[in-house]
């Protein structure tokens, strides 16, 4: 029986065409052949640059996405999807997604984190946006597992490294994340978590998976096979989701149909927080 992810993206389709086909590259080569992986991404008009670096470092800016990701969720399930995953290490929406979605929601850092702590390993972050220590150490902290974290290292220069990789050019960004990996690895990282998905897809294009010894979480690749997992223990009944409590018990599904149309619908100003983008 096929297994269907609708893999959410932080960045806008075209804006890079190589950071595209990368990605379609690497989920095809993962997953199973009964797998089919739909990649989905901002709405055109959500940021002007080539990438959203610029943009995800303000709290309020990550408020919108959070609240674009958790409907898109929704309409994942409507649409048969088996699985959603957030593919952005903040997980902006993870929560909300998963009160507002009945499938298995996933989220890029949580996962990552996971893994690690699951494997009783140590792990560091390495990646280019200073600005996401914060609400990935809320994260950490939240998940309750600050004690297998060592810290955050970031990329020197990292913007401007990160954007010649994604243009062909990955010689600086090679030399910037592996001096950033030698620090967190002298703190005692044993794993190292690209700190978002651009510096991973970097990494997995390069073929690069360790440094020192040390090896790198493939972020976005465990993030899917995390998935066609939880689809399939959904399946067997091995492991499910609850229907009890606030954020999972859930209302008449035409409630939640009502409320779509009253916040999400356009007003009489034409103004509307619905947006294609896929």
């Amino acid at each position: 029986m096929t297994k269907r992810i609708w893999f959410q993206k932080h960045t806008v389709e075209g804006r890079l065409p190589l950071l595209d086909t990368w990605y379609r590259e690497h989920l095809k080569q993962l997953v199973g052949s009964d797998t089919e992986v739909d990649i989905h991404t901002l709405p055109r008009a959500a940021y002007p640059a080539a990438i959203p670096e610029g943009v995800v470092r303000f709290g309020a800016v990550e408020t919108f996405f959070s609240t674009y990701f958790s409907r898109q969720a929704l309409a994942a399930e409507a649409q048969g999807y088996d699985a959603f995953v957030i593919a952005t290490s903040q997980d902006p929406g993870l929560r909300e997604a998963r009160t507002l979605a009945g499938i298995p929601v996933l989220g890029y850092g949580e996962t990552a984190y996971h893994f690690a702590a699951m494997s009783g390993q140590r792990f560091a972050v390495v990646g280019f946006i200073p600005e996401l220590a914060e609400p990935l150490r809320e994260n950490i902290t939240a998940s309750g597992l600050a004690h297998r974290f060592v810290g955050f290292e970031y990329l020197a220069d990292g913007a401007a490294v990160v954007g010649e990789a994604l243009t062909g050019d990955p010689d600086r960004f090679r030399a910037a994340f592996t001096d950033s990996a030698r620090q967190a690895i002298a703190r005692g990282a044993q794993l190292l978590i690209p700190g978002e998905g651009l510096p991973n897809e970097i990494l997995w294009h390069e073929g690069v998976t360790e440094i020192d010894g040390v090896p790198i979480v493939d972020a976005d690749g465990l993030l899917v096979k995390a998935a066609e997992l939880m689809i399939d223990l959904t399946r067997t009944g091995v492991f499910g989701r609850s229907t009890t409590g606030y954020w999972f018990r859930r209302p008449d599904p035409s409630f939640i149909d009502h409320l779509s149309g009253v916040f999400w619908a356009p007003d009489e100003t034409g103004n509307s927080g619905a947006a294609g983008g896929s």
